[in-house]
């Protein structure tokens, strides 16, 4: 495809090897170049970008895998999408495979929701539309003032399992909690497997931790009211550690959409391996693999993480054999090529449902 007549550019918004990695892979499928411009951190650490050819008049796609530098890679993509804007630029749109801070997108005590002031940002920057794979929580849609396509990871990772995975039709799909049970329950479902869930782990839950909201009113030295008498709430105790479902004897697949700290993953692999399981597999959209992850993976009775290529990993398959990359830059290339063309995106949400 000639890029001068093809109506839109692609544009990586880092320059580093490994994070360019993805954005060369899905230029090479829609048959165009990357788009020329320089991101690089000035010696104070700000971050500097420069657009290298004419892009006005144009739909921009602006591709950022997410580091570990996490604050960093916002910075580039807000300064990116801001030069963009100012040089006149049609259409920004951001591809964001793993979208960051996606966790906190709930109210916390006295925390704050950064997803949705990060979507405000990636607006006010002058992104139009983002594109994005299993985002941590469904609604973080809604705090975008502009369309959000969030794709699904999951036909390749079940490509995975039945073309990988020797006799996995012996094979159990587990939650390591109840609330990644929809997951799991969806991939069973495809896959016609069975489904345990892993009840009973130690969470770190904010319901748990201390806070004056669950104080008792003050008691003050007054002769009117006495203050409120709120029923008594119970505190919650945690069930023993339980799997609900049978593992004896079969390979279990440990699907979530994340992979960060990995000790829930281990302790589950443990508790997996106790009740008769023979082989133990990982599944996550997102390997983000933070801290000591290589070195827990490989002493572990995990025997696979399988993790997709939406967050640059090398170094850690450098560490751990164990990890093993599938590659979705095909999805990732054919939203892009149909937003371009106004196609419908349907296609690719073929047999979605609400729980996947």
């Amino acid at each position: 495809m000639n890029v001068a007549k093809s109506g839109y550019r692609v544009f990586s918004a880092n320059s580093s090897v490994a994070c360019t990695e993805l954005a060369k892979k899905i230029t090479e499928r829609l048959g165009v170049e990357l788009g020329k411009s320089v991101v690089f951190q000035e010696s104070n650490r700000e971050t500097r970008v420069d657009v290298k050819e004419s892009v006005r008049g144009q739909t921009i796609f602006i591709i950022q895998t997410i580091p570990r530098d996490v604050n960093t890679a916002i910075m580039e993509l807000l300064v990116m999408a801001y030069a963009l804007k100012t040089s006149c630029a049609k259409n920004i749109i951001g591809v964001i495979p793993y979208f960051p801070y996606s966790k906190q997108c709930k109210m916390r005590k006295r925390g704050s929701i950064v997803s949705k002031l990060l979507a405000s940002m990636l607006a006010k920057a002058g992104i139009t539309h983002i594109i994005t794979m299993d985002l941590h929580q469904k609604e973080i849609q809604g705090f975008f003032s502009f369309p959000v396509d969030n794709l699904r990871a999951s036909p390749f990772l079940i490509q995975y399992i039945q073309e990988e995975i020797p006799d996995y039709r012996n094979a159990i799909i587990v939650a390591k909690s109840p609330s990644a049970a929809k997951r799991a329950q969806s991939y069973a479902e495809r896959l016609r497997l069975g489904l345990a869930v892993i009840h009973g782990e130690a969470q770190c839950s904010e319901s748990d931790m201390a806070d004056g909201r669950h104080s008792p009113p003050c008691v003050r030295n007054t002769t009117g009211h006495t203050g409120l008498e709120l029923p008594l709430m119970m505190a919650k105790e945690k069930p023993p550690i339980t799997v609900v479902g049978d593992v004896g004897g079969r390979i279990a697949i440990i699907v979530d959409d994340i992979i960060d700290d990995v000790r829930d993953f281990v302790a589950a692999a443990e508790i997996l391996k106790e009740r008769g399981a023979y082989k133990i597999y990982v599944m996550a959209t997102h390997g983000l693999l933070s801290a000591d992850a290589p070195r827990l993976i490989e002493e572990s009775a995990i025997d696979e993480v399988v993790v997709t290529n939406t967050v640059p990993h090398e170094v850690q398959k450098l560490q751990c054999p164990k990890i093993k990359t599938v590659d979705v830059s095909m999805i990732l290339a054919e939203a892009i090529r149909r937003i371009h063309n106004g196609e419908s995106m349907a296609y690719l949400f073929r047999n979605i449902t609400t729980d996947d």
